[in-house]
């Protein structure tokens, strides 16, 4: 059963790509989701929030060299995880995701389901056994 508590904020200047976004997390039972659209929201949610952020799901192109992205996530108690997309267009680091990591760079357009579970296994262990119900 997934905790319904996480705290989950989608950045992406596009509004299909928010709202595809959001409904991967929704198809998986997460409903406590906060789109924005530009850098200052998401800055601004992050820095002023009552409580952290679990996931922050951001497009890589939205910082387009205002903020390092990496270097912000790396050093922010407000958020306790991050996946950066779409980083190929904005040269970052392929950071595949062992577990292990806060933050993961991916350089698909956007994250599909599947990336989307295997991300939520690590923030959110209650629902691994879910997710292998899906694959098995």
């Amino acid at each position: 059963m997934p905790n319904k508590a996480l705290r989950i904020l989608i950045a992406d200047e596009q509004h299909f790509h928010r709202m595809l976004i959001e409904r991967l997390f929704n198809q998986l039972d997460y409903y406590r989701v906060a789109p924005v659209q530009d850098l200052a929201s998401m800055l601004t949610l992050v820095e002023y929030g009552c409580e952290p952020f679990d996931l922050v799901v951001v497009n890589a192109a939205l910082a387009a060299g205002k903020l390092d992205l990496l270097g912000y996530f790396l050093n922010n108690r407000q958020v306790r995880h991050a996946l950066i997309f779409d980083g190929q267009r904005a040269q970052l680091p392929l950071i595949p995701g062992s577990g292990q990591q806060r933050i993961e760079v991916s350089h698909a357009a956007l994250p599909d389901l599947e990336c989307i579970q295997m991300l939520m296994t690590i923030i959110d262990p209650s629902s691994q056994e879910r997710y292998q119900r899906y694959a098995g």
